[in-house]
């Protein structure tokens, strides 16, 4: 079986002197093609500004932590990657169970510009989405998804009833995930720490 290429490094016993003066070429060879080493160095897929958006739905989710709300944040930008909504959960603020980050980014981004679908739109979000949420980023048509953290518990990307396998899904958006995941998962974690 033949692996794609990716940039790695080699484990200790590749390294060994004896054997790369031996077997340069051969040692080289198992490391690329090698399942061990795909933990290893990846070569990132998220751009710089995909970055910059995810700080900034960190942002959103620290301050919904500072409201005692569960701190999860979403950004979504326009197609030439500008924020054109950005907010944090406000479901106890709000008394509205539907009022996850998703949504009221969902429903910024469409007020301001008048119309109830945004394609080419990309929503960044610090958790990953609910069903409830997979469902209006169908319904909004937003083309892609990009979120840190898995849900295993409450997502509906990955998780649960994987929406958009669903024959009912009228619209796929892109989904990416693992951006910044640790930072997100640890801001979840400190947060119903203190609330034990």
């Amino acid at each position: 079986m033949v692996l794609p290429f990716t940039l790695t490094r080699l484990s200790p016993i590749q390294r060994s002197a004896s054997r790369r003066e031996q077997r340069p070429a051969r040692a080289i060879l198992f490391a690329i093609r090698s399942p061990l080493c795909f933990s290893s160095l990846m070569i990132d897929p998220f751009t710089e500004n995909d970055h910059s958006c995810m700080r900034a739905a960190l942002e959103e989710a620290n301050h919904a932590a500072m409201r005692d709300e569960v701190p999860i944040g979403a950004i979504i930008t326009n197609d030439k990657g500008e924020i054109v909504a950005r907010t944090g959960n406000k479901t106890r603020e709000l008394s509205d169970p539907c009022a996850h980050a998703e949504i009221l980014a969902i429903r910024s981004a469409c007020e301001s510009i008048n119309s109830q679908r945004i394609p080419n739109y990309t929503l960044y979000v610090t958790l990953e989405p609910c069903a409830m949420c997979a469902a209006a980023i169908s319904f909004a048509r937003i083309s892609r998804v990009i979120f840190g953290a898995s849900d295993q518990k409450g997502g509906g990307i990955l998780h649960g009833g994987k929406f958009y396998t669903q024959p009912t899904c009228h619209h796929k958006p892109s989904v990416q995930h693992g951006l910044m995941a640790d930072e997100s998962g640890e801001i979840l974690k400190n947060f119903f720490k203190k609330k034990r």
